[in-house]
């Protein structure tokens, strides 16, 4: 997905980012007679966060497509002149972080395959867990693949359900049946908008209205995708729903059988935008929570509060109202620093954060520092933070962290190294207090993240915390991010 928050503090040091990184943002909207590609435009703008290797849309004018899609953030991608040139009732679009697949053009979202009855187009958010299988079982049946990716697999496999004989309900539901992982869809066609979620509905996909007669709807990974279009909430999208929309309106219909709720729990914790909301609760108000039981579980004396930007903000203004210690700003973000290629010099580098964070030595000088964050993955980024308050004046930096320790990858849409290189799965918590340099470090309890939520606990997804996966895992996928760029390429026939 993306570098927003702070997990991209380092990528422009040179450093793998010290956050988990998400799969894609993805986004729908059915408006006849609406500007449907400024609005998907729109829309995929509030998704920014959630992927910025690649952005796309695709529009249906009848039984007509417009497909535009490259590499680079949505402002990047999109002009005015490119959105006039995507007409239609209906817009896909997708932002794309490659957790599936490498970052390349070809790679990039909706991916659309032509079909007996028209062309349609898929915007995917999560990863398969059966990819290689399903591949290989499409090949078998003399399909070919232009990339590497588990969401052309899904599409690739609607079409061959299509051309069977079945409709685009039908053919869609037969497809998602073959699927076993993570997966929320938005898939367009020439006679109306398709969104779906996995049984276990791990990645999220809501649904909007735009005011008006007839009422149009619009799909998308959060809220805060249709608050900038002016949509309002409907209500989610189920696991093991599918929703059709036509200009009859808005028909659902449940493919599985047995779903079992389980969302991500680091969609609450960190990946989704603080104004977005789940369950009718924003998560700026859930991330406060977190910080106000981290208060209760790890009290320390200190002096301030502060938080590394953005991510952690909600949580140390939580730690502080329930400990009584002032909250301050102690690290002030750039927020105009994006990917770049050009390299810092080794200057720069030794600099360590200043490119993206810089300390305030006038609020940090002489004060015992708490410094609350959402996770810590490999604790590169901890480190180098942790010295620069020091260097700041910091007589005492104690961290706290929002989030049970992060000890098993993650197959499901977020991009997590192996085991081995996850600092909590190899080191205590002392250990990993030594090695970043902090006079203490707390973690918030497992029980305490799911209790804030004030849902049923056994709907969520905490498998990066606990290793229990809600859904098998293949031992190939365990090896490899990128498996697909090592199997033969499907040709077809002989």
């Amino acid at each position: 997905m993306f570098p927003s928050e702070s997990e991209d503090l380092f990528d422009l040091m040179g450093d793998r980012p010290d956050k988990p990184e998400e799969a894609c943002g993805v986004f729908g909207v059915y408006a006849p007679g609406e500007n449907i590609a400024t609005l998907a435009y729109f829309g995929l703008f509030a998704l920014q966060h959630r992927g910025q290797e690649s952005a796309g849309i695709a529009t249906f004018d009848g039984s007509t497509v417009h497909v535009h899609k490259d590499m680079g953030l949505v402002s990047q991608v999109f002009n005015e002149k490119i959105l006039q040139e995507l007409p239609g009732n209906l817009a896909v679009g997708h932002t794309r972080y490659s957790t599936t697949g490498s970052s390349r053009r070809v790679n990039a979202q909706p991916a659309v395959v032509k079909t007996r009855l028209g062309s349609l187009a898929l915007a995917h958010n999560g990863n398969l867990v059966n990819t290689a299988e399903l591949r290989d079982s499409l090949a078998a049946r003399n399909c070919e693949f232009a990339t590497t990716t588990d969401s052309e697999a899904i599409a690739i496999a609607i079409g061959q359900e299509v051309d069977s004989g079945l409709g685009w309900m039908e053919g869609a539901i037969r497809a998602f049946q073959q699927c076993q992982g993570a997966f929320s869809l938005v898939i367009g066609t020439p006679d109306g908008m398709i969104g779906t979620r996995d049984t276990n509905g791990v990645r999220p996909l809501v649904i909007g209205t735009l005011p008006g007669a007839p009422e149009r709807y619009v799909l998308a990974s959060e809220t805060c995708a249709l608050d900038i279009i002016g949509a309002d909430y409907l209500r989610d999208v189920e696991p093991g729903e599918m929703v059709w929309i036509t200009n009859d309106g808005l028909a659902s219909f449940f493919w599985a059988t047995q779903p079992e709720p389980k969302l991500c729990v680091f969609e609450m914790i960190y990946f989704a935008r603080p104004d977005s909301k789940f369950h009718n609760d924003s998560l700026y108000s859930y991330r406060m929570r977190l910080g106000r039981r981290l208060a209760i579980e790890t009290p320390i004396d200190a002096d301030i509060v502060i938080a590394v930007p953005d991510s952690g903000v909600p949580a140390a203004i939580g730690y502080s109202q329930v400990s009584g210690i002032t909250y301050a700003e102690g690290l002030i973000k750039n927020r105009y620093v994006g990917r770049t290629f050009i390299q810092p010099t080794q200057t720069m580098r030794e600099s360590g954060i200043r490119m993206k964070l810089n300390p305030l030595r006038d609020v940090l000088a002489g004060k015992r520092v708490i410094i609350v964050d959402d996770s810590i993955v490999r604790g590169t980024t901890s480190r180098k933070i942790v010295k620069a308050l020091r260097d700041a004046g910091a007589t005492e930096v104690h961290m706290r962290i929002s989030s049970p320790p992060v000890t098993h990858p993650c197959f499901y849409g977020i991009d997590t190294d192996n085991q081995s290189q996850l600092i909590a799965a190899t080191k205590s918590v002392q250990e990993i207090a030594d090695q970043i340099g902090v006079d203490t470090l707390a973690y918030l309890s497992e029980e305490g993240m799911l209790e804030a939520t004030q849902d049923a606990t056994q709907n969520f997804c905490t498998a990066c915390f606990n290793g229990r996966y809600p859904i098998p895992v293949p031992a190939l996928l365990k090896r490899s991010k990128l498996m697909l760029e090592k199997l033969e390429p499907a040709t077809v026939g002989s």
